[in-house]
């Protein structure tokens, strides 16, 4: 019996499962409406900048727009579930960092998501540093300045975080230079940084989307950067390193996660559409006035990170002495 290569087709196309033929369609049209981008810090973090610049990117490749969806709290596991529990159908993405998925699992005893099998990763978005600021009108010129004052007076003064790098950073400090500072939480950087400006607070280690800024405007003064070599935006700045705490380094991330279940033939539309979005003109300038080194990657190294970066965090958590919660 012949067949025509019509009547091939159609066999072909029968003997598909149903389930692959509605994934390929939905990723050839994909996206027909807008996609949400969920952040779980607050707006002006630096996660809410770096989403934003790269919806941007999204847009300007799809002409659908990308509504961004600032949901902080609870060390951005309120935003973190949200996206967990999104239809799985490309049209939620999660933007966040290391504090959802890979530090929060060795913070706290109980989480309401599960950073591996609630999520479908989808790209690396960046990787960046910290910066170490405090009052202007602190007594403290320097970090060995701060750090004499907190020998001084062990607990009397603190540090505000409103991320698990933030915290982290803080954390760290303590453990390699032997002071004992008093934590105060903040539901994300940008609300730990108004209350440094009023006073509230004594130091603060956010990142440098968010604390270089106002360390420019003059609202802040800096003592030391996080990394290993000094910040081109910041080259007068020394490295916490250098300055009285030798190998002392921190860093954070950014990454998009789609909800479990999404088709991967979305998943990697929406990859496509992310990794070219890092090389967007918006994204660019992100990066560039943030000292964010760009970084994308394909879902399954992103899987791969994530469990590296995991076991990392949470070495550096038990090595500082901190209890889950």
């Amino acid at each position: 019996m012949r067949f025509t290569l019509k009547g091939r087709l159609a066999l072909l196309l029968a003997a598909m499962p149903l389930t692959a033929l509605a994934q390929g369609a939905a990723a050839n049209g994909f996206p027909t409406k807008p996609i949400t981008f969920i952040v779980p810090f607050a707006a002006g973090s630096a996660t809410d900048q770096i989403g934003r610049a790269i919806g941007q990117g999204v847009t300007e490749q799809t002409g659908q727009a990308v509504v961004i969806e600032n949901k902080p709290g609870a060390s951005a596991m309120i935003g973190a579930a949200a996206a967990a529990r999104a239809a799985p159908d490309g049209y939620t993405v999660l933007i966040t960092t290391n504090t959802t998925h890979a530090a929060n699992e060795h913070l706290y005893k109980t989480l309401t998501y599960q950073p591996v099998k609630d999520y479908a990763p989808i790209s690396l978005l960046g990787k960046g540093g910290q910066i170490m600021v405090v009052n202007p009108n602190s007594t403290a010129k320097s970090v060995g300045d701060f750090l004499a004052q907190a020998r001084q007076s062990p607990g009397k003064l603190s540090f505000g975080s409103g991320s698990s790098s933030s915290r982290i950073a803080g954390e760290l400090l303590q453990q390699m230079a032997g002071v004992q500072l008093l934590h105060v939480p903040y539901k994300s950087n940008p609300l730990a940084v108004t209350d440094l400006l009023g006073g509230q607070i004594d130091m603060m280690i956010t990142d440098t989307a968010t604390g270089l800024p106002q360390v420019k405007s003059g609202k802040l003064r800096a003592l030391g950067v996080t990394g290993q070599a000094r910040s081109p935006l910041a080259p007068d700045v020394p490295t916490i390193a250098e300055s009285g705490v030798p190998g002392y380094e921190m860093g954070y991330w950014f990454a998009a996660y789609a909800p479990a279940g999404t088709p991967p033939d979305v998943v990697k539309r929406l990859n496509e559409l992310l990794v070219k979005a890092t090389q967007s003109a918006p994204a660019k300038q992100f990066y560039a006035q943030t000292g964010t080194d760009p970084a994308s990657s394909t879902p399954d190294e992103l899987a791969q990170f994530q469990q590296a970066e995991s076991k990392k965090w949470g070495d550096i958590i038990k090595k500082a002495g901190i209890q889950p919660e």
